[in-house]
């Protein structure tokens, strides 16, 4: 199987470790797509057979081999996208009897529950496995569980008169776990006491790893990136910061495992930390230092609960006061270490490792052209595209006055007078201005110190219309090294990777200084007469034999060369393009899981809300259209029901007529006279009256 080879960083990468292996090993690892595993497992692939001795026998040997030392299989949590080339095998979602099926295949099982407590049941399952048929072994197996010195935070002090003295793994017998990991130390004594069954057959060995560092970061990323982002002024640490953190760096843990793989020490039991001992204070501070302002504030360590980036075993973690001791890795492993003495002290290399692994690489542009070119308007667009600081040479002095200002007035008595000269002399220097080009060597140290800050170190930045001569590229960028003869170079940490130059014909840019608003002629002292003298300037520099130009050129810098013809949006957006063509993509950290999960709620929201307006729109127009239509139906049952009516009353007419006539012929005369009568006679029973007097005076009476 071909070896990955090592990544280096400018550097301050540690060589790769060769191991003392005559014959390629087997080696399972689980979760072998974690931040721990995958690093221990990329180190393993770098080991060759045949490397032992001196280095001279050693290189001697590789010339003649590089077969691995290490054949890497193992368990994954998703499928490789081919991102994982050093890996012989991967098992996705096996069952039981597969995955002994594969562990019996080899001759070292690395189990690593150091960061992930939903192993432990698999590591147990595993070693008990292994154990149950040890009598079918084809050959000696080893065993290696990476646990976590957590099994060892409420260990009651050594010597209670001597709280300085240290936990060794020569007493790991008297170690107290931390209450949420009692699985853990079950786990360890579990293993433990399998390895001695038959240590000739199957061996057994326990590692309690210190808090893992390096290489991209995992329990301390929360530290780095918001260091490195610069969104907390201040970072925060959880409790008082005095607790003593074992740490090792995840190559040097690595180194410790391919140690025992290779000498079998006769300790089953060994602590991995480094020699450093530091604080929880101490790793912040030199973080915050390193990619931030360096400034820090302590609050509850109930607040840490309350960031989302931490787990609750991440938090423990960082929680504990352990001042531990490696006494066997010291004494009976030859671990070539990277980082003995701890993070603090090796902290410029691991920010670096931190960069290169996250790909958190700076991007440095300069943007040079004539005046009015429309230099600032590009430049601030390639900022909000790859979240660049913009930088000028003008606003640079006034940032730097006003936080002397600042400093003026907060200064105490002793302060005052060289913060007040240091004032006064940026003051002259923003006074001189650039009218006359000329910039002063104070000026110049101020631009050069802002480069030289962490923000722009971290993101990278978009230099406007500076330098503009070759002295001044020369002076900015150039530095000195004395060793032995002093020699100039250009510093590779403020030098810009990429030169825009843009150029437009000299009636265009007149044509644009003319219709700018007033208030950007002040701003940019575009006044007719000084325009034009600054733009025959810069013609003129342009022709002498020594340009900025040929400065970057000598520095290995082509720059890209942009015509300028138009200030419609369409060009803006070509030009634009044609900058990420160049330049690339942005190096610097994407939205987290947490922000894409806002950001997808936000647009859930979103959408449900217009849904809702969309179906509450079309319920009113549904409404308004059933009113209308109910509106039109009342109507017309109300003209219909009208013209029943009347047909029933012209009906009703229509047969009333031959009754009325009836009536007024043959009924109501005698009626009438009889109500006549009625009224006159007054009787007591008036209807008994009328009865009567129809009876007397009936004109169709017949005769009997």
């Amino acid at each position: 199987m071909a070896t990955a080879p090592r990544q280096q960083t400018a550097g301050v990468m540690a060589e790769p470790r060769i191991a003392r292996i005559k014959q390629p090993k087997k080696v399972f690892v689980n979760s072998i797509d974690s931040y721990s595993s995958k690093y221990i497992s990329k180190l393993l692939c770098e080991c060759v057979l045949g490397a032992a001795g001196p280095e001279e026998e050693v290189e001697e040997d590789q010339n003649h081999s590089s077969a691995a030392a290490f054949q890497l299989v193992g368990t994954v949590s998703h499928p490789s996208e081919g991102d994982r080339e050093y890996v012989l095998e991967e098992y996705f979602l096996l069952s039981r009897e597969e995955l002994l099926s594969k562990l019996m295949d080899c001759d070292v099982v690395l189990y690593n529950i150091s960061q992930h407590a939903e192993q432990l049941e698999e590591a147990l399952w595993a070693v008990s496995a292994l154990h149950n048929e040890m009598e079918h072994f084809s050959g000696p197996k080893l065993f290696i569980l990476i646990s976590t010195v957590m099994t060892w935070a409420c260990s009651k002090p050594v010597d209670p008169d001597d709280l300085e003295l240290p936990f060794t793994d020569e007493i790991f017998w008297s170690r107290r776990p931390h209450p949420n990991f009692k699985q853990h130390i079950d786990l360890e004594k579990r293993v433990v006491k399998m390895g001695k069954t038959n240590r000739m057959l199957f061996s057994t060995y326990v590692v309690a790893s210190g808090l893992q560092y390096g290489m991209g970061e995992q329990v301390f990323h929360y530290y780095f990136k918001n260091s490195w982002l610069g969104q907390e002024h201040e970072i925060s640490i959880f409790g008082d910061g005095k607790n003593i953190i074992p740490t090792i760096h995840i190559n040097d843990l690595a180194s410790v495992v391919q140690n025992i793989i290779e000498h079998q020490p006769k300790p089953y039991y060994l602590i991995a930390v480094d020699g450093s001992n530091n604080t929880m204070e101490q790793i912040v501070k030199a973080v915050a230092s390193e990619l931030g302002s360096g400034k820090i504030q302590k609050k509850p360590v109930d607040e840490a609960y309350l960031v989302q980036d931490f787990s609750v075993t991440e938090i423990d973690s960082m929680l504990v006061n352990l001042r531990m001791e490696a006494v066997h890795i010291k004494k009976l492993l030859s671990v070539s270490w990277l980082c003995e003495f701890g993070l603090v002290e090796n902290i410029e290399l691991v920010v670096e490792e931190y960069r290169q692994t996250r790909r958190l690489l700076p991007i440095r542009l300069c943007v040079l052209g004539p005046p009015a070119v429309g230099k600032s308007t590009i430049s601030k667009k390639i900022c909000e595209h790859y979240k660049l600081h913009h930088i000028t040479l003008k606003d640079t002095i006034s940032e730097t006055i006003s936080q002397l200002k600042a400093a003026v007035k907060n200064a105490g008595p002793d302060a005052k007078d060289s913060a007040a000269e240091a004032q006064e002399l940026l003051s002259s220097l923003k006074d001189a201005g650039e009218q006359n080009e000329g910039v002063l060597d104070e000026q110049l140290k101020v631009l050069k110190d802002k480069l030289m800050s962490n923000p722009c170190r971290n993101q990278g930045f978009v230099l406007d219309d500076f330098p503009k001569t070759y002295e001044q590229a020369k002076e900015l960028f150039e530095v000195e090294e004395h060793d032995g003869a002093s020699q100039t170079f250009y510093s590779r940490k403020i030098s810009p990777e990429f030169v825009l130059y843009l150029d437009a014909s000299d009636s265009f840019l007149m044509d644009r200084m003319i219709n700018l608003p007033e208030r950007l002629v002040q701003e940019h002292s575009y006044e007719p007469e000084l325009f034009l003298k600054r733009l025959a300037r810069y013609r003129e520099n342009s022709t002498d034999e020594e340009t900025v130009t040929n400065y970057f050129v000598e520095m290995d810098i082509s720059p890209l060369y942009l015509e300028i013809s138009s200030s419609d949006q369409p060009d803006c957006s070509l030009l634009m393009q044609k900058i990420v063509d160049t330049v690339g993509q942005p190096r610097n950290y994407g939205p987290s899981s947490r922000e894409v999960e806002e950001e997808e709620e936000r647009r859930k929201a979103e959408q449900r809300i217009r849904r809702e307006i969309q179906e509450r729109a079309e319920e009113e127009q549904k409404e308004a259209e059933e009113a209308r239509s109910r509106a039109e139906r009342w109507e017309e049952w109300i003209k219909s029901l009208e013209e029943v009516r009347q047909q029933e009353e012209e009906q009703l007419e229509a047969l009333s007529v031959p009754m009325r006539s009836y009536l007024m012929e043959h009924v109501l005369p005698t009626l009438t006279q009889g109500l006549t009568e009625c009224c006159r006679a007054h009787p007591q029973d008036p209807v008994d009256f009328l009865a009567e007097y129809l009876l007397k005076n009936n004109p169709f009476e017949y005769p009997q």
